[in-house]
């Protein structure tokens, strides 16, 4: 190769780069090891990965994924390719996209969906740039954010949108029940603003009372964002039904779709709406069309990315179609069907109400919201959580979320959640290691 481009050595590529600017030695880098040797490392790392009893949701659940999800998107023509540019040729890949955009409508109610997202975070941010094109009505560009709202979403969209004009306001959750009354929203009343987000369930996972927000936001000319877990879809008020209007804009994670726990993801974000706003959507929509013979097939009907349109003119420069773990999700879907993923969302509140009955028995902890929820729930402890969550670790329990640092206001408040993937007797051992943890902690 040196010889065809006309190069001496390896060392003339870089000859641009000043003598004192290049590292000399890499002194700190240990020494090559052979393909067995990194065996035999990785296995040993392996061995050190403990499985431990996981009950942390805030965003990211434990699920029952089948086998036959993986089994399959890891064969080489799903797991080795990347979205293509010339899809049409890659009918395999349209199709499969296809089918995931009809089965997301489906589930949130709405009319049309994209090819996925980079995630559910992301998700929230275009969402809120997707409402400012959409709501020509308003002109101030201004969101109304729950306090009440994933975090983590929260940072994200206002990271992505920092340089985008937009305003946000936070809106208050009920500290008795820990959800967004209409109380908090009278200061915006006769205020101009683009859209709501409205989390169902919350960061905190309480019921909200969609309709009523819906139709409040709805009678100001404002649009509605819904931010939603899938699974609870099965059992809960699809955002297209919310209010007299239902949802403008529905968004969410589709980490609990077939995707692992795999230290932090990769997920899938999902994005569907109104077929009046189709082109303000960000990402990618595929469609069925015919060919020239006349046969069935798919193509990408619309494609507003940077990469297709000019710069100016695409509605995102940043979003990603996650196009392999969207493939897990609607395998995930076609498995469970609506039947199987009700199973999933009726056991997985069973087992949180079965956990919060056991922990809230113990001496020192107490439920903080009355209020319904879906899959988890907030618990005060008598001390700090920190201390308590590192003692259950080294039992083998991740016991939840330390809420101190999103929520000071609640003190020591725990987040917990339960799925299916849990037995009455892990609800049993977390309780009992809890108890334990709190007497000694007591006693010191």
């Amino acid at each position: 190769m040196l010889a065809a481009i006309g190069a001496p050595s390896i060392e003339a590529l870089f000859d641009e780069i000043p003598p004192h600017l290049r590292v000399q030695s890499l002194d700190e880098l240990p020494a090559g090891l052979s393909e067995f040797e990194v065996m035999q490392l990785m296995s040993a790392r392996a061995r050190q990965d403990v499985r431990a009893l996981c009950f942390i949701g805030a965003g990211a659940y434990e699920h029952h994924i089948p086998a036959a999800v993986w089994s399959t998107i890891t064969r080489g023509e799903f797991y080795s390719a990347y979205t293509p540019y010339q899809a049409e040729a890659s009918q395999g890949t349209l199709q499969s996209i296809y089918e995931y955009q009809s089965m997301m409508a489906s589930l949130t109610g709405m009319q049309v969906s994209n090819a996925s997202l980079y995630d559910g975070a992301t998700a929230v941010a275009e969402a809120c740039l997707m409402a400012v094109r959409a709501n020509r009505r308003s002109k101030a560009a201004r969101i109304l954010l729950p306090r009440s709202l994933h975090p983590h979403y929260r940072a994200v969209t206002l990271t992505t949108t920092l340089n985008q004009g937009l305003a946000f306001d936070t809106l208050a959750y009920a500290r008795d029940a820990g959800h967004v009354s209409l109380e908090a929203l009278a200061a915006h009343d006769r205020q101009d603003f683009t859209a709501l987000v409205i989390q169902q369930p919350n960061f905190f996972g309480v019921l909200e009372d969609v309709d009523a927000l819906t139709d409040w936001a709805h009678a100001r000319e404002a649009l509605v964002i819904a931010v939603v877990n899938p699974i609870s879809l099965a059992v809960l008020k699809p955002p297209g039904e919310w209010g007299a209007q239902g949802a403008d804009i529905v968004v969410g994670d589709g980490q609990p779709l077939g995707c692992p726990l795999s230290s932090g993801g990769p997920y899938f974000g999902f994005m569907t709406t109104r077929m009046q706003h189709v082109r303000q959507m960000p990402g990618r929509i595929v469609g069925g069309t015919l060919d020239v013979e006349g046969r069935p097939g798919f193509a990408l009907t619309l494609q507003a990315r940077e990469q297709h349109i000019r710069r100016a003119k695409a509605t995102s420069n940043i979003c990603t179609n996650q196009g392999l773990l969207m493939l897990a999700g609607t395998l995930y879907l076609s498995l469970m069907g609506a039947e199987g993923l009700a199973r999933v969302a009726a056991a997985s509140m069973a087992r949180t109400e079965e956990l919060l009955r056991a922990l809230s028995a113990i001496s020192g902890v107490r439920r903080v919201f009355a209020r319904p929820g879906f899959h988890e729930a907030v618990l005060a402890l008598e001390r700090p959580v920190a201390p308590v969550l590192a003692a259950l670790a080294e039992r083998g329990i991740q016991g939840g979320l330390d809420l101190g640092a999103y929520y000071p206001e609640l003190g020591a408040a725990l987040l917990v959640c339960a799925t299916e993937t849990k037995s009455s007797a892990d609800i049993d051992a977390y309780a009992r290691a809890l108890s334990e943890t709190l007497r000694a902690a007591r006693a010191a």
